[in-house]
C-alpha cells in the first residue's frame, strides 16, 4: 500500500469523508501539540463516544468513573485530534462542564465541517452554552451551509439548536432561517426538522441529568 492510499483510508476512518472548500478556511483548527495514546483512548474516548447522551443512565455510569479528573485541558486534547469520535467527546464533556472557554475551538470546528458526526455534538454544546457567540457560530453555519444543496452535514442539527435557543431566549431565530432550510431540503434528502427537535431537545433533557450526577 503506498503513502497516498493508507494517507487516504486513515482521513476516512477519522471522518473526513466528504472534502470541499468553505469560506472557512482562514479560520486555524485547533490541534493538540502531541498525540494521543491508546491508554488516553480507552479512557477518554470508548466509554463515551458510542454511548452518546442519549443512553443517559450508561454514560452517567461511565462518567462517574472519570468525573473527578476531567478538565478543561482535557476536553481541549479530546478537540485536538482529527477525528470525530475524540472531538465528540470533546463537545460532550465541555457541555456538561460549561467550558464556555472553548466556544471559538468548537465553533471553529463546526463552520470547517472537517470530519463528519462530530457537527452534532458541536451543535449541542454550543446550544447548551447558549451566548451570543455561540448562537453567532450557528448562524454563521447555517447561513453558508443552507446554500449548499450538495452537502447534506448538520444542517439539521443546527437548526434544532437554534430553535432551542429561540426557546429559552424569546427569540425568533428558527422561523427566519427556515425558507432558507426549505430551499436547501430536496425530495431526496428530505429531513422531519421537528422530528428532529424533538429529539435535540430531549439531549438537552439528558443532559440536566448527567449535570445532576455530578
Amino acid at each position: 500500500m503506498d503513502d497516498k492510499t493508507k494517507k487516504a483510508i486513515e482521513l476516512h476512518s477519522a471522518g473526513a469523508t466528504v472534502r470541499h472548500q468553505n469560506p472557512f478556511e482562514e479560520l486555524e483548527s485547533y490541534k493538540s501539540e502531541s498525540e494521543i495514546d491508546k491508554k488516553f483512548i480507552d479512557k477518554w474516548v470508548i466509554p463515551f463516544y458510542m454511548v452518546g447522551i442519549h443512553n443517559t443512565d450508561e454514560f452517567i455510569s461511565n462518567y462517574s468513573k472519570v468525573k473527578s479528573e476531567v478538565n478543561i485541558e482535557i476536553a481541549k486534547q479530546l478537540f485536538g485530534d482529527f477525528n470525530w469520535r475524540t472531538r465528540i467527546v470533546g463537545a460532550y464533556f465541555s457541555a456538561i462542564e460549561n467550558y464556555v472557554e472553548l466556544e471559538d475551538i468548537i465553533g471553529t470546528h463546526l463552520l470547517k465541517s472537517e470530519v463528519c458526526y462530530a457537527g452534532g455534538g458541536y451543535c449541542f454544546a454550543l446550544a447548551s452554552f447558549n451566548t451570543e457567540k455561540g448562537i453567532n457560530y450557528l448562524k454563521r453555519y447555517l447561513d453558508y451551509y443552507l446554500t449548499k444543496k450538495d452537502l447534506h452535514f448538520d444542517q439539521r442539527v443546527a437548526m434544532s439548536a437554534i430553535k432551542w435557543t429561540d426557546k429559552q431566549n424569546g427569540t425568533n431565530l428558527f422561523e427566519e432561517y427556515m425558507p432558507k432550510f426549505k430551499e436547501w431540503v430536496s425530495d431526496k434528502y428530505a429531513q422531519d426538522i421537528e422530528l428532529s427537535f424533538s429529539g435535540f431537545e430531549n439531549q438537552m433533557v439528558q443532559l440536566e441529568r448527567i449535570k445532576a450526577s455530578r
